[in-house]
């Protein structure tokens, strides 16, 4: 149900500002999607998983809230993420 190593790796070049940057907004927020669109394509086989699904509401405020701080610093950033991601807002 989670990322491999090389998939967060690849998160992690493409969204970074510079090299090993792993706690900036934008990764923390495309490793987020990542692990978001998993649980998701979980849930349409194992639809009775609450447990799981309890796991995954944390996600998606967690990284609601991580957006909502983008936005509130630095909007450009926050307009090519979600571009980016191709979330809707």
């Amino acid at each position: 149900m989670s990322i491999t190593a090389d998939d967060k790796q690849k998160l992690i070049k493409e969204h970074g500002r510079d090299e090993g940057d792993t706690g900036s907004p934008e990764v923390q927020v495309a490793i987020l999607t990542s692990r978001i669109n998993t649980l998701t394509a979980h849930f349409k086989a194992h639809a009775k998983d609450n447990h799981s699904r309890r796991g995954l509401l944390m996600m998606v405020n967690k990284r609601r809230s991580l957006l909502d701080y983008l936005k509130r610093e630095d909007t450009t950033r926050y307009s090519d993420l979600i571009g980016k991601l191709g979330l809707r807002k």
